[in-house]
C-alpha cells in the first residue's frame, strides 16, 4: 500500500487549499481514511477522517466548518479541502488509511498506512 500526498504550498491568511492523497494497493471505498498534521516542535494531530461505505466524516473542533474531507473512489484518492486558512494551521500534513473504522480514529497509532506528507504555509 502507498499513498502520496500533494497540493501543499505557501497561502495568505483567509485563503485556500486543496489536498489530495492517491492510494495505490488499497481501495478506499473499503477503508477509513484520514488527515494528520504536525507542527514544529509539536506531536501529530487529528485533522479529518472519512469512515468506509457510507462515507461519514469526523473533524477536530479547530477545523471544523472550515475544512472538508472527501474522496473520489473512481481516482482511488482522498482529499482536503481547506477554506479560511490561519498561520496556526501551518504544518505538515500526512494522510492516512486504515482496513476499517476504529472508534480511536483520532489517535495516529491507530492508522495503518501513511504517505510522507505535504507541507502547508500559511502567512498572516
Amino acid at each position: 500500500v502507498q499513498l502520496q500526498a500533494s497540493g501543499g504550498g505557501l497561502v495568505q491568511a483567509g485563503g485556500s487549499l486543496e489536498l489530495s492523497c492517491l492510494v495505490s494497493g488499497l481501495s478506499i471505498s473499503s477503508s477509513s481514511g484520514g488527515w494528520f498534521r504536525q507542527a514544529p516542535g509539536k506531536e501529530r494531530e487529528f485533522v479529518a477522517a472519512i469512515r468506509e461505505y457510507n462515507g461519514a466524516t469526523r473533524y477536530s473542533g479547530s477545523v471544523k466548518g472550515r475544512f472538508t474531507i472527501s474522496r473520489d473512489n473512481t481516482k482511488n484518492t482522498l482529499y482536503l479541502r481547506m477554506n479560511s486558512l490561519k498561520p496556526d494551521d501551518t504544518a505538515v500534513y500526512y494522510c492516512a488509511v486504515r482496513s476499517y473504522w476504529s472508534v480511536r480514529y483520532y489517535e495516529a497509532q491507530y492508522w495503518d498506512y501513511w504517505g510522507k506528507g505535504t507541507q502547508v504555509t500559511v502567512s498572516s
